[in-house]
């Protein structure tokens, strides 16, 4: 019941947040499979949010993640493998940038061919306009 209203509230602050998205166009689509999966828990789409460290909620801002990874051959490939296996805390490339200094494996939470597609949609997002 727990991860059930955890869900709904996290999809209503993203229908509030991103009233001009269709409930069938594609970033609705990703923003639900995000919900779903997990992956709102730590992570926004926009930077911005600070904790009470100063570094962003837990996670990288999605648009921050499209940024750094612009371009780079092979980034689709790698940013899933990091969703699907998790991430090393000793090796963090978002150190001093995000409170959290790894991400957890989550092959239990989305599959891999949605997870090259939630990928595939975060890398197309660019940076903040």
């Amino acid at each position: 019941m727990k991860r059930i209203s955890t869900t709904v509230l996290a999809l209503a602050g993203l229908a509030s947040a991103a009233p001009t998205l269709a409930a069938d166009s594609p970033d609705a689509a990703m923003l639900a499979l995000a919900s779903h999966s997990g992956c709102m828990t730590c992570h926004h789409i926009d930077p911005g949010g600070k904790g009470p460290d100063g570094l962003p909620p837990i996670g990288p801002a999605w648009r921050d993640v499209s940024d750094k990874y612009a371009g780079q051959r092979g980034a689709e490939d790698r940013l899933t493998a990091t969703v699907l296996g998790g991430s090393n805390p000793y090796l963090s490339h978002w150190k001093g940038q995000a409170s959290g200094l790894a991400m957890p494996p989550n092959q239990v939470a989305i599959s891999e061919a949605d997870a090259r597609k939630l990928v595939k949609w975060i890398l197309a997002l660019g940076p903040t306009k």
